[in-house]
């Protein structure tokens, strides 16, 4: 990461609430073409959540702790702050001396912006204004959270205007929180509905929904130079698993993500 930051611009996308299981599934069938494309091997890879709802996992990956490979570790991390006794802190990984990667890459003179989604990204109360005031610029619109059926459009949208703004050589960290996987998602499944509500069909038509529109966003984020790409969940969600519905509780379908990083060539 060493040589990756300074020289490309990054974007970190996460697939709020995305399940692990849904999207190995969706990926094996061929149900998310332009994700599965991107995908190393074509595979999502299993990790473990640092948190179990979207305030308490965005804290701590801003602080450079992304999902963990779920694996035995030590697992040296892509971003770390500079902490003494830090043990998965490599010679790989980029050290930042701020209290987060955001206002760390700032200080390598990214621009750094967010597009946010769910509620915690709204700005609209001192709370939703926490994660989005770590950025030198943050968006968001009701056209982008949860109870917009096009919200995922809209947010690509607006990723392709910041990155058309930019002048050609300043550096871009773009994070998106992509709501339209967070309940409600029963309008993205042809012939669901509000009574019925959301499941788990609903939940991967949400993520075909997000793969229709993702190809735009890395053709945007790689329109200037190589763009190195971070795309995970932040936990997932249960409906009805052993009689849990939702999350911000411990059940193995809120621990376990997928999670994939790759370069997006100018090409691309």
């Amino acid at each position: 990461m060493n040589e990756v930051v300074g020289r490309d611009d990054l974007l970190l996308l996460t697939l709020d609430t995305l399940r692990h299981d849904v999207a190995v599934e969706l990926a094996a069938a061929g149900r998310i073409p332009h994700l599965a494309r991107h995908l190393p091997g074509g595979a999502w890879e299993r990790r473990h959540a640092p948190g179990s709802f979207t305030y308490a996992s965005h804290q701590a990956m801003f602080a450079g702790f992304l999902p963990t490979p779920a694996a035995p570790g030590p697992h040296p991390r892509l971003f770390a702050a500079r902490f003494a006794g830090s043990e998965t802190t490599a010679g790989r990984t980029y050290v930042f001396d701020t209290p987060d990667l955001v206002s760390g890459l700032a200080a390598a003179g990214y621009r750094t912006v967010c597009v946010g989604g769910v509620g915690f990204f709204n700005k609209q109360g001192a709370l939703g204004d926490v994660l989005p005031g770590m950025f030198q610029e943050s968006h968001w619109e009701p056209e982008f959270g949860v109870a917009s059926p096009t919200s995922f459009e809209a947010q690509v949208e607006a990723a392709e205007r910041i990155v058309g703004s930019l002048p050609e050589e300043q550096r871009l960290f773009l994070f998106l929180n992509a709501s339209a996987l967070h309940q409600p998602n029963w309008f993205h499944l042809p012939g669901a509905t509000r009574t019925a509500g959301d499941t788990r069909s609903t939940h991967a038509a949400a993520l075909e929904y997000i793969d229709r529109h993702i190809g735009r966003l890395f053709a945007a984020m790689s329109s200037r130079r190589r763009c190195f790409a971070i795309v995970c969940s932040d936990h997932g969600t249960t409906y009805g698993d052993d009689g849990y519905t939702g999350h911000r509780l411990a059940h193995e379908a809120v621990w376990t993500v997928p999670y994939a990083h790759f370069f997006l060539e100018p090409s691309a």
